[in-house]
């Protein structure tokens, strides 16, 4: 019997059936996923194969069909595993905050470098602008303009107050979409706008480090009513990039990828060599110090754990 994965607890998964039954099943004992040691062999959106048990009340997941794309991270416990988040979407939502929490750029652009690397379209959505100060205000729309030079596309938005949702629901509409993003951002206060008997759960931003407090503790698929699909799962407080070898990170910076095609020399790490286009557009301000930070801070993730700290 055939079905989707639209919801993973951690221990159990449910799986919609292609007539539309709903079971809840546990993955076979010798089911490993091929070449990728993960923290969890299936992930929402995934399509699988199960049988249902004797008494049609649980069933057990035997295969999974190849999937055309998913988003990965390392895992938080254990560094040398990596964490699939969903898998076979059609584009990512990244909510973000310029404060009450501040998203840091470090944080979206190893989201973005993860995304391209797995061929997964981004849609960067600014929440909270009902909260921002001018000044802030100012920052956001920097943000914006940096992420559309690029190439990404950017809403700006207010969960709270209803504005912008038209123009995201338009963007969402007949795509699956994953919605991923730091804690705290209003992710499950977009779901419940976008979805509304989704009811998930809100909680107020703590006082005493504005930062999210997680209220998603598993990932799970809900239908929109003009179709399409959402992918929520629990805030990411940082993103540990998986499986990337250091000489490719360059190639998911858009604009230091076509940058390099100017450098003197054809293995340049863009961190110190002469000739560098790379580093002569960052001198120059075309490419953006934040962009180049971002990128450097990946290189080092062959070494160090600074990923645990990108907020």
């Amino acid at each position: 019997m055939r079905g989707l994965i639209v919801r993973n607890t951690g221990s159990w998964y449910t799986v919609k059936t292609d007539d539309g039954r709903l079971f809840d099943c546990k993955v076979k004992g010798t089911f490993r996923l091929k070449g990728i040691r993960s923290t969890n062999p299936v992930a929402v959106g995934d399509m699988v194969a199960i049988t249902p048990s004797p008494d049609g009340q649980t069933a057990l997941i035997e295969d999974i069909e190849d999937r055309r794309n998913y988003i990965i991270r390392r895992a938080s416990n254990l560094s040398k595993q990596s964490h699939i988040i969903a898998a076979n979407v059609d584009m990512a939502a990244l909510v973000v905050t310029i404060a009450h929490p501040e998203t840091s750029t470090t944080f979206i652009d190893r989201f973005l470098a993860s995304a391209e690397a797995y061929r997964v379209p981004v849609l960067i959505v600014f929440n909270k602008t009902d909260l921002y100060e001018e000044g802030e205000l100012g920052q956001m729309n920097e943000l914006v303009a940096l992420y559309r030079n690029i190439g990404y596309t950017c809403l700006t938005c207010s969960a709270e107050k209803g504005n912008g949702i038209g123009e995201l629901q338009a963007e969402l509409m007949g795509k699956t979409t994953l919605l991923s993003g730091n804690s705290g951002v209003g992710k499950s206060t977009l779901l419940n706008l976008l979805v509304p008997e989704a009811e998930a759960k809100t909680a107020e931003i703590s006082a005493a480090h504005d930062q999210g407090m997680h209220t998603t503790t598993f990932s799970q698929m809900f239908f929109l009513p003009q179709g399409g699909a959402l992918i929520d799962t629990p805030g990411i407080k940082g993103f540990g990039t998986f499986d990337m070898e250091r000489e490719e990170v360059s190639h998911y910076f858009r604009e230091i990828f076509r940058t390099s095609a100017d450098c003197r020399f054809g293995n340049c790490t863009h961190t110190h060599e002469p000739g560098c286009a790379v580093l002569q557009a960052v001198a120059e301000g075309s490419i953006a110090e934040s962009r180049f930070i971002s990128y450097l801070s990946m290189l080092e993730d062959k070494d160090e754990d600074k990923y645990r700290s990108a907020n």
